[in-house]
């Protein structure tokens, strides 16, 4: 198994969560309980994968949902086109 370092994605997610919610949020809010915490960082990443846009070059601006909705519909088209062409050499 690698160490984070050696994934550019996961170590740049990381770096994000940490200047943008867990520094921010610790300097607001004092936490009594890991639940609480965990609450307030369920908000954030549903703002950080829905409202916030990206700017890495293979998000072109999109939000990680976007993204991922595209790269689903991407995957779903061709494997009906895939099975398309295979229901053709049947026939055939």
């Amino acid at each position: 198994m690698g160490a984070p370092r050696t994934n550019g994605f996961v170590e740049r997610f990381n770096r994000t969560v940490l200047a943008e919610f867990f520094r921010e949020a610790f300097r607001k809010k004092f936490y009594s309980s890991v639940d609480e915490l965990q609450k307030d960082l369920d908000k954030w990443l549903g703002h950080y994968n829905h409202e916030r846009p990206h700017r890495g070059y293979r998000n072109q601006g999109r939000r990680p949902h976007e993204t991922f909705t595209k790269g689903k519909n991407e995957i779903t088209k061709h494997k009906t086109k895939k099975d398309q062409k295979k229901g053709v050499k049947k026939a055939a």
